[in-house]
């Protein structure tokens, strides 16, 4: 299987199995549309009215011969992989809901305002210290463990924060273990204590704004109804400051509201953030603000012009990075990985202030994917199992689909949701996914021609 495309003033072809990608000739991209599954002869004339008989032939001895390199046209090997085969997926990761409850009120808040459609509540340290044992339980011989400080808005409950990262730092050693914490914040509560605890204990820190100040405060605003922006701004950027070259990204939401997203995230780089991402609101089609199968083109545009504005602005001042192109071709990482996704279910799970287990947090409040609970030392590996095997081969959709071994069978939670089946991918979201792994093929292409150059 292969998947050419053109973007900006280059074509690409890239061969899905192998990984292989190829900056080609116009009349490569041309070629590679009749052939191999056509002979050489009727190739020939299908294109004598715009290239040379000889450069013709020439071309499909080049495509004949990257087929006899197995870098075009190879065989899937993953299927076989004896790594996949004998998987047996260990827990690495948690998102700890330390908090259900929340200081804003944001317009497309999946979690309901904090609450997850439940009681404002926040979790203990007992609660969250079951669920770090319940994390090195369970991860075998893994390592580095991923622990994710989530809400509502976890600041409100950061003295349990501070406990459990002391209480996961007190297992290390004597498990062979390394705790990597994250925070997500919308910043409202940020102060000169709490930015020195997070630069020093933190691996990583998502802070959450959606761009420019009318975008933002359309959509998240305080509880008395006024906007974010100016109350988070000055914080973000006196956090990075502190934070040096720890890893951190500003991370936004765009609707419908802002078609026109690129432009929020050079407002966010012009304003000194320069690892960034923003990604598609998830709505239901009645929302105001979802965006829909008649936005994908604006949306698809807007892709092109950050790309483009990335390539001009590599090794300026100016330079940033986009969450959603950094893009691994080097057909890393496991192949696991590349088949199961985040391996929400299996690999990584949610715990909610009482303790109640779920595959991801974006499926907390929804009963029938609880499996278990921290305390009671319960976890269903019913479902656990039910998670594991929706990987790309048991996905019709995801089979034929070229983008299948970098999506890894997209979002769990978006496939309910909007097709109520964790095996039928989210129809808008793949079409997004797709445009991101061209456009990051894309500014690798162009980069690497710029550094020849």
């Amino acid at each position: 299987m292969i998947h050419k495309f053109k973007q900006g003033d280059m074509y690409f072809v890239l061969d899905v199995n192998s990984g292989a990608v190829h900056v080609i000739d116009e009349i490569v991209y041309d070629a590679l549309e009749y052939y191999p599954q056509n002979n050489a002869i009727s190739v020939i004339r299908q294109l004598k009215d715009k290239y040379p008989e000889q450069s013709v032939k020439e071309t499909l001895e080049e495509i004949d011969y990257l087929i006899e390199q197995d870098m075009l046209y190879t065989d899937d090997t993953y299927v076989n992989s004896i790594e996949f085969q004998n998987r047996s997926p260990v827990i690495k990761a948690l998102c700890l809901h330390v908090a259900h409850d929340c200081n804003i009120r944001c317009a497309y808040c999946f979690a309901s305002q904090g609450d997850f459609k439940g009681d404002r509540s926040l979790m203990s340290f007992e609660v969250g210290k079951k669920a770090l044992d319940l994390l090195v339980s369970h991860s075998g011989n893994r390592r580095n463990l991923e622990v994710d400080f989530f809400g509502g808005e976890p600041l409100m409950n950061f003295e349990v924060v501070k406990q459990l990262v002391s209480y996961g730092r007190s297992l290390e050693a004597a498990h062979n273990k390394n705790f990597r914490f994250t925070l997500t914040t919308n910043g409202v509560l940020l102060n000169d204590e709490i930015m020195d605890y997070v630069n020093t204990h933190m691996s990583n820190v998502v802070l959450s704004i959606d761009g420019r100040k009318e975008v933002n405060d359309k959509m998240r605003y305080t509880i008395s109804g006024g906007g974010t922006y100016d109350i988070i701004v000055e914080k973000f950027k006196k956090l990075i400051e502190k934070r040096g070259n720890k890893s951190y990204y500003v991370r936004g939401t765009y609707t419908k509201n802002n078609l026109d997203f690129a432009n929020d995230v050079l407002h966010m780089v012009d304003l000194g953030f320069t690892s960034t991402s923003v990604e598609p609101v998830v709505a239901k089609p009645t929302d105001s603000y979802a965006i829909g199968e008649e936005d994908l083109e604006t949306l698809n545009a807007q892709y092109d012009q950050l790309a483009d504005a990335l390539i001009e602005r590599h090794n300026t001042d100016k330079a940033f990075t986009f969450f959603h192109f950094a893009l691994d071709l080097s057909q890393g990482p496991c192949v696991i990985k590349r088949l199961s996704g985040c391996g929400a279910g299996s690999e990584y799970l949610a715990v909610t202030p009482e303790g109640d287990i779920y595959p991801c947090h974006q499926f907390v409040g929804n009963d029938h994917f609880k499996m278990g609970n921290v305390l009671a030392g319960i976890l269903d590996f019913g479902l656990t199992n039910e998670f594991k095997n929706a990987h790309v081969y048991n996905k019709e959709k995801c089979r034929a689909c070229w983008a299948k071994f970098y999506c890894s069978g997209g979002c769990h939670a978006n496939a309910h949701n909007f097709n109520n089946d964790i095996y039928i991918p989210y129809d808008i979201g793949c079409e997004l996914e797709k445009k991101r792994i061209e456009s990051s093929i894309y500014i690798y292409g162009k980069l690497n021609q710029n550094q020849e150059e």
